[in-house]
């Protein structure tokens, strides 16, 4: 073991005792449910714990963690066990609840009127197929390791420790954005159903800065209620969500229909007025659209069947709602002009604007409806990221806590939903989308990258000269997509020269992934279809979209990033470091982990 002055045995007694403690104190709120590692015990031990940060750091980077330590012993740190009670028809009306909100009823119309016109049915086609490689990615790693952690455990097992954490943190950005973004729409739509401007519900702060000062009370109490529901029970928030889903896409159903009777193809003239610039970036913003099928993912340590409910829920919500959202945004363009679209609420009054003013009412409720959802399952799926992400220590082990009762990880609902309320008072919407784009890109792509390095590296099984090559070939993927997104977001639009180059480096990189390596693994379960090539196009499209997101939201991705950093090299670091020795969690061979428990040696590898 590698360790200081103080990692002996009177580390391992202390760390344990304090989970001890920690178990039976339940709901309590001492130190010991925050900080209980011996690193935190006294003032010397943390100096010394500092001190000792380069060789902790390097642990934590190299450590990879096993399948069976996510399934197991990380699981047991929550003192209960969530309850087994969901199914696949579960599952896919959270997915559908879950991504069917905010993004089509708001974003649709801001995104076709300032950037991508009629032809924001595109934009929705690039990010859907993004969101479904992802989509693919997730089901294997869920279907293998189901558990709470979602990506965050995924993350843990192939990429390590470190950047687990620097994912995790943008994980909780993710949802915490995501529900208040959705919550200030609950808003505008409440507004439309009750004949007022949004900003009539809102209390605006002159004092504050013009992007924070839209104060949102409203919002407020839309969290205070999810939360209520979300900590009573998982099951009880199924039930609620796909009744609630089904008169939702009753909803969905009556816009296309009804829309597609005042329909004008006149409207379709300029389809596409800003070109492919304009499609893409719309495409980057939307997939804000998508976000929420991850959420699903977490609710794998629920799930009876995870090897048959995962898939079907996961790829069956992503479809229904793929062609639900270009249905939709085919309807508002061909009812009103692109540049007459409300950006509020451009359902609703497309509907007055073709003189149909009562169905507007339908749309809002309907809009309301899904909303509702998307908090709902966003708060189930969020507290679970959170517990897991506790349950290393990197975060306070308190939020890790399950209610024996409700089955539910009760600290961390309130936790994020707290912090969702905060936001979603005070910032307004196209700065959350922007932002929330960026981080969850980011997961995507390293979700996808996680996969590559399961399906090619097993200790002990992938040679030397193997794993160079792995290497060396995801190195030439990331490079060759980095140049891409870098070369789209700041070259002339009628410029071509750099996609001649970069497009090819990736796809031979990619090409040489596939004849150069063998595979080391196979999945149990269920694997992803045409490995390397499908998880290195989805690392290519996250990657590029991201070159379409403004200047502002990569330097507020940035200054959360650094925030990130801070606390793990003060607080996380120290904290997963004397959780993993006093548990015996990975044990060194050769410098690594030889992590992968029960592999498969592929038919294609040696």
């Amino acid at each position: 073991m590698v360790g200081g002055n103080f990692h002996g045995g009177h580390q391992e007694g202390g760390d344990q005792e304090g989970m001890r403690r920690r178990r039976g104190c339940g709901c309590s709120c001492t130190k010991n449910d925050f900080l209980p590692e011996e690193s935190f015990q006294s003032i010397g031990n943390y100096l010394q714990a500092l001190k000792e940060t380069p060789m902790r750091f390097k642990d934590r980077l190299l450590t990879r963690s096993l399948d069976s330590t996510e399934l197991h012993e990380i699981k047991s740190r929550s003192d209960h066990e969530m309850k087994k009670n969901l199914t696949w028809w579960d599952l896919i009306w959270f997915g559908i609840g879950a991504v069917i909100g905010a993004g089509i009823f708001v974003l649709t119309g801001l995104e076709a009127k300032e950037h991508a016109g009629p032809a924001v049915v595109l934009s929705y086609v690039v990010s859907g197929v993004s969101a479904m490689l992802s989509v693919f990615c997730y089901t294997e790693f869920a279907v293998e390791i189901p558990v709470a952690g979602g990506s965050f455990a995924y993350l843990r097992v192939e990429l390590g420790d470190f950047m687990a954490f620097i994912a995790a943190g943008n994980i909780i950005l993710e949802y915490v954005i995501g529900g208040a973004a959705v919550a200030r729409s609950w808003t505008s739509y409440f507004a439309t159903l009750c004949n007022h401007k949004p900003d009539d519900f809102r209390i605006i702060a002159h004092s504050l800065p013009e992007d924070y000062g839209h104060l949102d009370p409203i919002s407020v109490f839309v969290c205070a209620a999810i939360c209520v529901l979300a900590v009573l029970s998982t099951k009880g928030s199924s039930r609620f969500n796909y009744v609630a889903s089904i008169i939702h896409v009753v909803v969905i159903l009556f816009i296309i229909v009804a829309g597609l009777a005042k329909a004008d193809t006149k409207n379709y003239a300029d389809f596409s007025p800003n070109g492919a610039r304009g499609i893409f970036v719309a495409s980057a913003v939307l997939f804000f659209a998508y976000i929420g099928f991850d959420a699903v993912a977490t609710m794998a340590e629920e799930t009876r069947n995870p090897a048959r409910d995962i898939p079907i829920g996961l790829v069956g919500s992503m479809s229904i709602t793929t062609i639900a959202y270009c249905l939709m945004a085919v309807t508002l363009c061909l009812m009103v002009p692109y540049k007459k679209i409300d950006e509020d609420a451009p359902f609703s009054v497309a509907f007055e604007t073709v003189g149909w003013g009562w169905a507007k009412y339908v749309v809002a409720a309907g809009a309301l409806k899904g909303m509702t959802t998307v908090l709902l399952v966003s708060a189930v799926g969020q507290a679970r990221y959170l517990t897991h992400i506790a349950r290393t220590h990197m975060m306070p082990p308190w939020l890790a806590h399950v209610n024996e009762r409700t089955g539910t990880p009760v600290n961390a609902t309130i936790v994020m939903l707290a912090a969702t309320a905060i936001v979603g008072f005070f910032t307004k919407l196209d700065i959350l989308s922007n932002l929330l784009s960026i981080s969850t890109l980011f997961i995507f792509m390293l979700v996808a990258l996680a996969l590559l390095v399961r399906r090619y590296y097993v200790s002990g099984i992938t040679t030397q000269e193997n794993r160079v090559k792995l290497i060396m070939c995801i190195v030439a993927i990331l490079g060759s997509s980095i140049a891409t997104a870098v070369f789209w977001g700041t070259a002339d639009e009628d410029s071509w020269l750099g996609y001649v180059i970069t497009i090819p480096l990736w796809f031979c990189a990619t090409l040489a992934l596939k004849l150069l390596v063998p595979q080391a693994r196979d999945p149990k379960l269920w694997g992803v279809p045409l490995v390397p090539w499908l998880p290195s196009a989805s690392i290519l499209i996250n990657i590029f979209l991201l070159g379409s997101i403004d200047k502002k939201s990569f330097i507020r991705f940035a200054a959360w990033t650094g925030f990130l950093l801070v606390y793990y090299f003060l607080f996380g670091l120290h904290a997963s470091y004397d959780t993993a020795k006093a548990s015996g969690e990975n044990k060194v061979e050769d410098g690594l982990k030889n992590v992968e428990e029960g592999a498969v040696p592929s038919r294609n590898g040696s």
